[in-house]
């Protein structure tokens, strides 16, 4: 196999095949669509990039793919779900939350505090990528950025559309919120389908409700940019 397959996995099975060339994967039988079925949605195998060179969120299915995350950087991974095996304990650091229906906030960001603090890239991953997963993921936004939680949860599902966090661990987040707050500014609004590329979100709410610490809706487009005034850019691809 030569190196140049080695180092550019297929963007969507992630294993190492001429995807270019229309090869069809020998490990999982994926294949570039034909003209007649392009418009067929696919789902990639890379995780999605939540904070540049730190945060990832994904799925189990992305978390079994140890090559590609060796080839994102990725050195750490944070299991959500008790159920989910932790396939290659000799080739990345784990962390595993132990409770299957309440989620640990402060146990997990502890761990992605302390990622960060080492310079590590870490994916955080359930079953789906879709609930518990990006719930962890807003969490830790809202403890470590100082965001609330509609502007956390905006930034993450800009980043991984395919996020659906259900009632009940939302409501979790809500407590986390006002845990963090004193109060909760948000809604069940939020759990709404989302419009990436439309205009801005309202939630169902007057164009000057207030989010978090005295920002609007008219502005929060523009603040999303750069939150809490870091360095952090947005990443549009």
């Amino acid at each position: 196999m030569r190196k140049r397959e080695r180092e550019n996995p297929c963007g969507i099975c992630g294993h190492y095949h001429k995807y270019e060339e229309e090869e069809v994967c020998g490990i999982c039988g994926h294949r570039i669509p034909l003209s007649s079925d392009k418009s067929s949605l696919q789902v990639s195998a890379f995780p999605s990039l939540i904070l540049p060179g730190f945060l990832y969120l994904g799925s189990y299915d992305n978390a079994s793919r140890s090559e590609l995350l060796k080839s994102q950087g990725i050195t750490h991974v944070l299991n959500t779900v008790p159920a989910c095996q932790n396939l290659y304990k000799n080739s990345f650091t784990y962390h595993c939350l132990q409770d299957g229906k309440i989620l640990l906030f402060d146990d997990a960001i502890q761990f992605l505090e302390q990622c960060e603090r080492d310079k590590a890239r870490v994916l955080v991953h359930c079953m789906s990528g879709k609930n518990r997963s990006p719930a962890i993921v807003v969490a830790f936004l809202m403890k470590s950025k100082g965001w609330r939680l509609l502007q956390s949860y905006q930034w993450v599902k800009e980043r991984r559309p395919s996020v659906d966090i259900g009632e009940a661990v939302y409501q979790q987040l809500q407590e986390y919120e006002q845990k963090l707050y004193g109060s909760s500014n948000s809604s069940n609004l939020v759990l709404l389908s989302f419009q990436p590329g439309g205009a801005p979100l309202n939630f169902g709410l007057s164009e000057e409700f207030t989010f978090g610490a005295g920002q609007t809706q008219k502005n929060l487009s523009e603040n999303l940019a750069n939150p809490s005034g870091s360095d952090i850019p947005m990443d549009n691809t």
